[in-house]
């Protein structure tokens, strides 16, 4: 993979290893009532986040490139390549892929 946001130096993701992006959007969201939330408001739970795959390691056999993943972002590892902020994780802490692919399959939902 190259850079993303350059043409300068490659990116090889090795083993299971996933570089995903950082939604922007997602600090402030809005309540089904229409009431805007923060991002500094505590939740009782622990709030999973989607992003889209933009690398993947030679190993990672559900994930491919273009996915979006569903997982905890709390405790993962951000890294900031060419002015964009990345987070890299490993196939197994992903909870869930979003990808027309996988609508192939017989058990699933449907976002």
């Amino acid at each position: 993979m190259t850079t993303p946001g350059s043409d300068k130096t490659p990116i090889k993701m090795l083993h299971d290893r996933l570089l995903v992006e950082v939604d922007r959007e997602s600090g402030e969201r809005r309540s089904s009532g229409g009431i805007v939330i923060p991002a500094t408001a505590a939740m009782g739970a622990r709030r999973l986040a989607w992003s889209r795959v933009v690398a993947v390691g030679p190993h990672a056999r559900a994930v491919e490139v273009g996915d979006r993943v569903l997982f905890e972002p709390e405790d993962k590892a951000e890294v900031e390549v060419a002015g964009e902020l990345y987070v890299v994780m490993r196939e197994r802490d992903i909870h869930a892929v979003a990808a027309e692919r996988v609508g192939d399959s017989a058990t699933g939902l449907y976002l």
